[in-house]
This record gives structure tokens, sequence and C-alpha cells, in this order.
């Protein structure tokens, strides 16, 4: 325990140090600074500044394009360092393993870099090695952040109850995401599930395959990948490979994965996803979502409900979805949904729809009313917006939501079941046949007890509720406080007459009502003036 506690001071100790050495204070905490400083502070700083990259709502344009740095640009590990690594993971030595293994990485992260190798049997493979003693620096990272999340959440709950990100919450789930990415084995698992259910056709859309025998918690080995990714989109008019085919078999699969498989790439920006030979690439898989049928089912709900502009349908569907916490005031969560639908699907042309957009500040509305989604609706949102942004920059004409409303009907159109609908159809007919034949008789009844008086009705107000029980809390307290008023005149006139017993000239009774009454008349107008 001593030692776990001396390690962490030491921490802390080098993260106050690197704060020193940048000296931003002086010169202002610029784009090239904030990098730099992440660098300098390690791989857990890197990563929280990795996901800020694509947070342009919260940093101006010009630090998330510094960011963006961070994705690749992080400085390599020694040759000697990387070989020494795969050696005491897999047992033997590299000349055992490779016919030709290149120290000079092909790109270094904040957890580990990747290097090009040929197997002994002539297969060209990536092999990722882990960076040494990245594991215990991380969590130590974490341990801090926490204590500091408890500090600020401590300090943001106290204004007022106003509700404030919960920074907790955030950091514990970035916690869990980045102890998966130190455990390869989980990335490795994640790449055969996506190659085995989301790749239909290899010659349309593809991802490397494993090498299990040269797999373990710190390295990971897979097929090469003969290209370049979508970061360099020189190269994609330099080679003239058409724009429009590689966007459509990009978002026909994506598209894929969320509707049909339900497995989706949990990041899929531009530099994870290559392109070799012509074939599109899904590349690092440290990261996938997962959603149930019953998800993919509401997220054609959302869908539809936006198509029909239908407000009471989209607020149904993402209540059924989100779990709520406290009360929700639905008249003004459909009034919000009323804005965004005015707001996003009064176009002419599914074309025009952002997709990402819509998904964004329907979350932030849902916060706003206190309903929690379930994280993999979360991340599904993150991963929409992500691939949209790619589809802008690859090619603009393409638009995700067309593409996602099309596979949809033709969802709905595979499993159109004609003989159960028929069916279906025909109870229906037939019921609504049986009810007619009520219709006549239903009417005469109802205006018979209409002009003899016996029909009652009834209006239900919804949306008044605080209103109502305000007005009931304040009726109340005043019948209170008149009552106590009542008691305390009835406590005088009973000192006049010769009740007893008595003390002091005062019937018992009468100072039991005196008690009682000042007590009442205390509480009810301090529960008024609280009121106000």
């Amino acid at each position: 325990m001593q030692n776990k506690k001396q390690s962490r001071k030491l921490r802390s100790a080098e993260i106050f140090a690197v704060f020193t050495k940048h000296n931003f204070y002086a010169d202002g905490f610029t784009p090239v600074e904030m990098r730099t400083t992440l660098e300098d502070l390690g791989p857990t700083y890197v990563k929280i500044g990795q996901i800020m990259s694509s947070r342009t709502d919260i940093l101006p344009v010009s630090y998330c394009d510094e960011l963006k740095k961070l994705r690749t640009n992080v400085r390599p590990l020694e040759p000697e360092t990387a070989r020494e690594i795969i050696e005491q993971e897999t047992g033997r030595k590299i000349d055992e393993i490779f016919s030709e293994f290149r120290d000079k990485p092909l790109g270094s992260a904040s957890i580990a870099q990747a290097h090009y190798g040929v197997l002994k049997d002539g297969t060209r493979v990536v092999i990722k090695v882990q960076r040494p003693f990245i594991a215990d620096m991380v969590r130590k990272d974490f341990v801090l952040l926490k204590k500091l999340a408890k500090m600020v959440n401590a300090v943001t709950e106290s204004e007022d109850g106003a509700k404030m990100v919960d920074l907790k919450s955030v950091i514990g789930q970035l916690e869990k995401v980045t102890e998966e990415e130190l455990d390869f084995r989980v990335e490795a698992e994640h790449t055969r599930t996506f190659r085995a259910l989301c790749i239909e056709d290899p010659y349309k859309m593809s991802c490397p395959a494993i090498i299990d025998e040269l797999t373990t918690e710190r390295i990971l080995t897979q097929t090469f990948v003969d290209g370049f990714s979508l970061e360099k989109s020189d190269r994609i008019d330099a080679e003239h490979i058409d724009r429009e085919r590689i966007g459509k078999e990009i978002i026909e699969n994506y598209v894929h994965q969320v509707l049909d498989v339900g497995i989706f790439h949990g990041d899929p920006h531009q530099g994870n996803i290559m392109i070799s030979h012509g074939i599109p690439y899904w590349i690092d898989f440290g990261m996938i979502g997962r959603i149930s049928p019953r998800d993919i089912s509401m997220i054609e709900d959302i869908v539809l409900a936006l198509l029909q502009k239908s407000s009471d349908q989209l607020c149904n569907t993402v209540l059924a979805m989100g779990v709520t916490n406290g009360k929700i005031n639905k008249s003004k969560l459909i009034e919000d949904a009323d804005y965004l639908i005015d707001r996003y699907m009064s176009v002419k042309d599914l074309a025009y729809i952002d997709m990402g957009a819509i998904m964004t500040d329907l979350t932030a509305i849902l916060s706003k009313h206190n309903i929690t989604m379930p994280s993999e609706f979360t991340m599904l949102v993150r991963s929409l917006v992500t691939i949209e942004g790619v589809l802008q920059e690859l090619c603009p004409d393409l638009n995700l939501f067309d593409f996602l409303t099309q596979k949809m009907f033709l969802r709905m159109k595979d499993g159109f079941d004609a003989r159960s609908k028929i069916r279906d159809t025909v109870q229906e007919i037939i019921s609504v046949g049986l009810d007619a034949k009520q219709v006549p008789s239903a009417v005469m009844a109802l205006l018979r007890n209409l002009s003899k008086g016996r029909m009652k009705i009834g209006f239900e107000l919804t949306g008044y509720e605080d209103i109502m029980n305000r007005l009931q809390d304040t009726v109340r307290n005043t019948i209170l406080a008149f009552i106590a008023c009542v008691m305390f005149i009835g406590s005088c006139m009973l000192c006049t007459t010769d009740i007893t017993p008595e003390a002091h000239g005062i019937p018992f009774v009468a100072m039991i009502g005196f008690v009682v009454s000042v007590a009442l008349g205390i509480y009810s107008i301090i529960r008024l003036s609280r009121k106000k």
C-alpha cells in the first residue's frame, strides 16, 4: 500500500514537472503547446487528446486540427525495445519468426506502434507492439484523474442544483475503453467477429485477418493492408480512384453493420479506413459497438418518426429506449422534438438531411429532460457523426440518412410476411365490421342519455401538474393557518370560564389549545412562505 502511495506521488510530481517545463502561462496555451504538453504527460493524456480532437463543439478548430496529429505523430520506441517485447511475448527470436522485419515503425500511437514484417511462409503482416510499462502508467493516471473528478463534481453539484457534465462517469467510461485497449486479445477477438459478420464481399469491402499464434496481451499480428488511409485524399485522385464508388462501398457496409448485424466500427475516422488496390478496408478494432435487435428496431422507429415528422412517435420511442431520471414533462419534451423536426426535416430532398447533427441534437434534448440513453446508443451517435464527416470529405454528394432509409425500406420489404399480413388484415376487417353494426344503436343511446341529463363529460388537463400541486399546498396551508387562529381564539374564550383543572387561573384545556394553535400557526406560515 505504501509503495502504491509513493508511486502515485511520484507520478503527480512528474505531471507537475511537465507543466512547469512548458511554461504555457508565459506565452499562452497555443494549439502546438497543448499537443506537446499532452505528449509529455504520457499515453493516458494523449488518448484524451485524441478523443478531444473531434470535439469542435468544445475546442476551437485550430486546436482540434493540431490534436489530430496525436493519432499518428507519437514518438516511436527504440528498435531494440520493440524487438525485445516481441521476443518476450512469443518466446522466439525475431529471425525465427520473420524472414523480414523492419525496425522503422509504420506508425506510432499512444499505446502501441506498428511494424511491417514478412513471416517465414511469405505472409506479409503488421505486428502491433505495446509500449513497455504503459499499463501501469495508465492505471496510475486514472487513479489521479478519478480523484480530480470527485473534487470537480463536488463543486459543480453544489451550484443551485445546476445540471453539469458528470466527469466521474466520463472518466469511468474512458478508463473502461482504455483498459480493453491494453489487452490486444480483446481487439483480436473484435477483428475476428467483425470479419466474420460484417464483411459480405471482400472484393468490395474488407478488413485484416488475425495471425492467432503471434497475438498475445501485448502484441497483435494481422495481415498487411498494402495501401493508404483516407487521410491522404490526394492519392485517391492521383491514382484515379472513383470517389463515389469508394464512398458507396463504405456507407453501404456501415449501414449493413448497424441495421443487419448490430455490430459496428466504434471509431470510423479517416485514419481507420484504408484503400488497397481500389478496395476500402476497415482497420483498428480496438473499439466496436454492439446494439441489440430491439435497439435496431427502435433506431428504425426514430428514423420513421423523423420521416413522418411525428414528434409524438419520436418521444415515445426514446422514452421506451432510455432510462428516465426523475419526472418527465412530456409536453415540453414534445415541444423540443417539434423544434428538432422543424429544424432538420423541412427539406425537399433527403440528401440534404444531416443525420449526425440530428442525432447529436436529439441526444442533447434527452439529456436536458433527464433521459439517459444506453451507452451503445451514445457510441452509435458518435460513430454516425464520424462516418458522416468521412463522407463529407470523400464524397459530399453521398448522404448517410438517404442510405439508412433505403436500407430500412428494403428490410421492411424483405421481412414482409404476406400470409400473416393478410390474416391480420382480414381479422381487422371483421372486427371493424362487428363494431360498425353497433354504431347506430350506440349513437342513439348517446343522444338519449344526453337529452335526459345522464351524460357526464370529463376533462383532463395535462402539463399543469406542478401548478395544481402548488395550488393544493397553498390551500392546505391556508386552511391550517385558519384552524390555528380559530383554536387560539377558542382558547382565549376558555380562559374566561371556570373549567377545571387549571394552573395560574388558566384551564389546562386552554393551555393545550394555545400550544397547539401557536405551533400549527408557525408551521403553516413557514410552509406558505416557502411556496412563494
